[in-house]
């Protein structure tokens, strides 16, 4: 399995704040798409830095379809969350999110990015961005080594 982490691994470490970002809204709903996957990235991994905590991976329709085809359409939206992961009496339970993380698959608006745009909201902001213009450089750069699989980390296991 292909570490999910990687998404937009330069996202929080130094990523530049931008109001605009070619109209990636935040993805109102999104938690009632379908579940893709959840991953656990705790002290002693590479990126736990970044990107330590627990992370829900969800697709629309679009996302899902490329996923079963191996062809991500245009419309494909998948988002992750990544949270604190709280461990209190043997238990790993979600803490304050970290980021809501969006892949939008737009080929006419991205195309040096294999058709993918990127953006993150701060916490639990829905408007606060934290990579804006900049998701070339601080997203699609690791993305970029996915290209055999539509520059996606993540499977979805039905």
């Amino acid at each position: 399995m292909r570490p999910l982490a990687l998404t937009c691994t330069l996202l929080l470490s130094g990523a530049a704040i931008a109001a605009g970002t070619g109209g990636i809204a935040y993805p109102d709903g999104y938690r009632h798409w379908t579940h893709v996957k959840t991953m656990l990235i705790e002290p002693g991994h590479p990126l736990y830095g970044s990107f330590g905590g627990i992370h829900h991976l969800y697709a629309n329709d679009k996302a899902l379809e490329g996923y079963r085809s191996g062809r991500f359409p245009d419309g494909a939206r998948i988002v992750f969350d990544l949270l604190d992961a709280d461990s209190t009496d043997h238990a790993v339970t979600e803490g304050a999110r970290k980021f809501t993380a969006v892949m939008v698959k737009d080929a006419k608006h991205h195309p040096d990015t294999g058709g993918w745009g990127f953006e993150a909201f701060k916490g639990d902001s829905h408007d606060q961005r934290a990579v804006g213009t900049d998701g070339a450089k601080a997203c699609f750069a690791c993305h970029a080594s996915q290209k055999a699989h539509g520059y996606v980390f993540s499977n979805y296991r039905p």
